[in-house]
């Protein structure tokens, strides 16, 4: 376990769950199920399970630093990356793997999204365990794959074939993927039963996917490869603002995962959602007898179905004749949208933002 070392990335703005999450306070920050512990907080204490506390590292944008501290006070400043621009997941993943590098070149690197929701954790243990130990069994990179239950055009799909080099039935080599597909091509492949989501949660040795990034995406490992002797010194930071202005704007997926040929998925199944929509939410809410998933301390419902409302903890609220609908208040910004069309909710807040007011 002490090998075992992961990079939670936090510097996303999660838009499509707006009002709630903003740009000043996205919702890894937020306690969006009210459980009392916020998505970062729940993510932390999920990696505990399988890497030392000291080793866990937060990604995130210099804006969030005093948020990640103020939400997970029992990790040190020297934990906290901080990226000056959002040059999406490739470089947030290199300069992780760099930092830990430094400390550990035996490492076994998990790397996730601090947003996601996961239902099963001692499940979500043993998954991980298992894509460790095929990491360990050979030089190849590992993602966990999750059975989609819909052909949801929202996420990126991998088709997987047998292999004999697997360290359990769970494991999978990948033949291909496949981003965000239309409509018909996703029913498609969920009646082929060869394909699963992506969740975007990768396993590998350090070892491995430095390699990979040699190989793949050069430029980008010259230029953290040529702060080796910088990291956890005070000449970090400024070395980090100067080489991310030169950073490729690119997703971890596109730059290696989809080109390395040594790919394997471990076929997943534990109560896992990306929450990246308020429809992803409300398939994880407690239901009404109408079929409405509620949080808040004080909202009554007439005649109204399927809805998902989110109100601040003070507010009272009377809703009626509403079917299938997205209410949810925010520091005083209301979204009232229609559950179907909550991929337009981006544009709202580009609208907005267009007219001169924050949003």
């Amino acid at each position: 376990m002490k090998d075992n070392y992961c990079i939670l990335m936090a510097g996303g703005i999660g838009s499509r769950f707006w009002p709630m999450s903003t740009a000043s306070f996205p919702k890894q920050f937020h306690d969006v199920l009210g459980t009392g512990r916020t998505l970062l907080q729940m993510s932390f204490d999920r990696m505990l399970l399988v890497c030392p506390k000291e080793n866990i590292l937060i990604v995130t944008n210099e804006e969030y630093k005093d948020l990640v501290q103020e939400q997970l006070p029992e990790i040190n400043e020297n934990q906290i990356l901080l990226e000056p621009f959002r040059k999406n997941t490739a470089p947030c993943v290199a300069y992780g793997c760099y930092k830990i590098k430094k400390r550990n070149p035996n490492a076994n690197v998990i790397v996730a999204p601090s947003d996601h929701l996961v239902m099963r954790q001692e499940v979500f243990k043993e998954t991980l365990e298992t894509a460790i130990a095929q990491s360990q069994q050979e030089e190849c990179l590992v993602t966990l794959g999750i059975k989609p239950s819909r052909p949801d055009t929202g996420y990126g799909y991998i088709q997987f074939i047998e292999t004999e080099k697997a360290v359990s039935n769970q494991v999978k080599e990948v033949k291909m993927f496949t981003e965000k597909p239309e409509l018909e091509m996703a029913k498609e492949f969920l009646a082929s039963g060869d394909f699963y989501w992506n969740s975007g949660i990768f396993i590998w040795s350090l070892s491995s996917i430095l390699s990979a990034f040699e190989q793949y995406m050069p430029s980008t490992n010259e230029l953290f490869k040529s702060g080796d002797n910088v990291y956890d010194t005070d000449l970090e930071r400024e070395f980090i603002n100067h080489i991310y202005a030169e950073c490729k704007n690119i997703s971890i997926d596109y730059g290696i995962m989809e080109k390395a040929e040594n790919v394997y998925v471990v076929l997943s199944d534990f109560g896992w959602s990306d929450l990246g929509t308020w429809g992803a939410l409300y398939t994880h809410l407690d239901k009404d007898d109408n079929a409405n998933g509620v949080l808040g301390n004080n909202i009554n419902l007439y005649d109204s179905k399927n809805c998902v409302v989110r109100m601040p903890k003070d507010k009272l609220v009377v809703l009626q004749g509403l079917d299938d609908y997205i209410v949810v208040e925010e520091k005083g910004v209301l979204l009232v949208c229609k559950k179907q069309e909550e991929q337009r909710i981006k544009q709202f807040v580009n609208d907005i933002k267009l007219k001169g007011v924050e949003a």
